[in-house]
């Protein structure tokens, strides 16, 4: 069925075909799922090595980061931890690339591939953000899970609270690339 909102799902919702990759991203959070979905692809053998990002998060205070909580699922999955890269500054995620970017360069990874794992309704914000800071040439590939939520592009318009969620990221994604929308054509 179409709906009147439908461009607001292809804007916020973003998902692409997979391919192998040099790395695994992922902007930090509160939510197992974007670990767990990491580990997976890492088992499949589509990248060798996985870089959440992320700094304190209140919603889990019993680890010093969401890196911390991310990597402990990870590991807990079977990751070995010389697989699992730390970048444990990020508080948003403009830093999350930004600080991803530093890590990639001084561990000399060649990456030309990234596979971009993150929450359904985060992945433009997301796409949009690390491709603003990695280099140009990078392709990326977004693969998302629902959050906790369950926030997907197939019922964000259900459910209020889902809503304003969904309505406050294109709020979020006018406040972070208003002043790099000619960035993005000079790149």
């Amino acid at each position: 069925m179409n709906y009147p909102f439908d461009c607001i799902s292809e804007l916020v919702f973003v998902q692409t075909e997979i391919q192998s990759a040099d790395i695994i991203l992922v902007p930090g959070g509160s939510h197992p799922q974007l670990m767990e979905k990491a580990a997976e692809l890492y088992k499949k053998g589509l990248a060798p090595y996985i870089l959440p990002s992320g700094s304190v998060n209140p919603k889990i205070p019993e680890y010093d980061s969401e890196w911390e909580f991310l990597k402990c699922i990870g590991v807990k999955l079977g990751i070995p931890e010389e697989k699992i890269l730390k970048e444990d500054r990020a508080r948003n995620t403009f830093e999350n690339a930004e600080f991803s970017w530093k890590v990639i360069k001084e561990s000399n990874l060649p990456v030309k591939k990234a596979i971009l794992v993150c929450k359904a309704y985060h992945s433009r914000r997301a796409l949009l953000t690390y491709q603003l800071l990695f280099p140009k040439d990078i392709e990326f590939f977004v693969v998302t899970v629902p959050d906790k939520r369950g926030i997907r592009k197939d019922n964000w318009f259900l459910d209020e609270e889902k809503i304003k969620i969904v309505m406050g990221e294109i709020v979020k994604i006018g406040k972070y690339f208003e002043n790099h929308i000619k960035k993005f054509h000079d790149k």
